[in-house]
């Protein structure tokens, strides 16, 4: 029987390391000096291989999970992430919290630290967990000056939006309207769209009719991709005319 370690995880996912992709992925994360995942490690598995080997640790111990996210290995912080969303989807109320807990941890730890592992969990395990609770601790994160707080309190409410309560992303998205950060910009306007895919396009338009002059053009542009060409058309213009003011 397979030892249930993080060190036994991170010897299941070794055979699937392609090191000739570990610079790729290291370009495509931006790990360079200055970027927002500097100095993240890769050993170039890919997404499908680490998902296979967290459903052969989806039992994984939550101090064994924590083990993972100190490690200076990408991947190792990502299937810790994904190993969270498994247990959580299956575990009891005092499990989820210990899930909840733990993740706040790793993400005040810097160890949640790239946009993949905050999309790949931050819904499936703070906003699982917070769903029948005050939502007020996403809101402490959106206001703090950590990029990756801020994008997992936005994507935690897609939890909310997949079982039909947009408030907390539109509030969210309020809150957020001015973030400088383009992948927050990116994270809320994703969400407002998702709001009016999944919920009511009456409300992503409100939204928008309300706030599209002051938007930033990159949360503008994701929260209009499933709209008709001429409305998308009129809210562009909108912000081409509070630019030229």
């Amino acid at each position: 029987m397979t030892q249930r370690t993080a060190a036994a995880f991170m010897d299941a996912l070794l055979p699937f390391s392609r090191i000739d992709q570990s610079e790729n992925y290291a370009r495509f994360f931006k790990t360079a000096k200055g970027e927002y995942g500097e100095g993240d490690i890769f050993i170039g598995v890919r997404v499908p291989d680490t998902r296979k080997v967290c459903k052969e640790f989806a039992d994984l111990p939550i101090d064994e999970v924590a083990l993972l996210f100190e490690s200076p290995v990408h991947e190792h912080r990502l299937g810790a992430s994904i190993i969270m969303v498994m247990q959580a989807s299956k575990g009891g109320e005092p499990e989820r919290k210990k899930l909840y807990t733990a993740y706040m941890r790793a993400l005040d730890e810097g160890q949640i630290n790239n946009w993949d592992i905050v999309d790949s969990s931050a819904d499936g395990v703070l906003g699982r967990y917070l769903e029948d609770k005050d939502h007020s601790p996403l809101f402490s994160l959106a206001r703090r000056e950590e990029l990756w707080h801020r994008r997992a309190a936005v994507l935690a409410s897609y939890w909310f939006i997949k079982k039909g309560d947009p408030s907390t992303t539109l509030q969210l998205a309020e809150l957020l309207l001015t973030d400088r950060r383009d992948l927050i910009q990116k994270a809320v306007g994703w969400m407002l769209r998702e709001v009016g895919k999944r919920i009511d396009r009456a409300l992503l338009l409100d939204f928008l009719d309300q706030h599209a002059h002051e938007m930033p053009r990159t949360m503008l542009r994701y929260s209009i991709e499933h709209l008709p060409v001429y409305t998308k058309k009129r809210y562009m213009a909108a912000v081409r005319m509070s630019e030229s003011s």
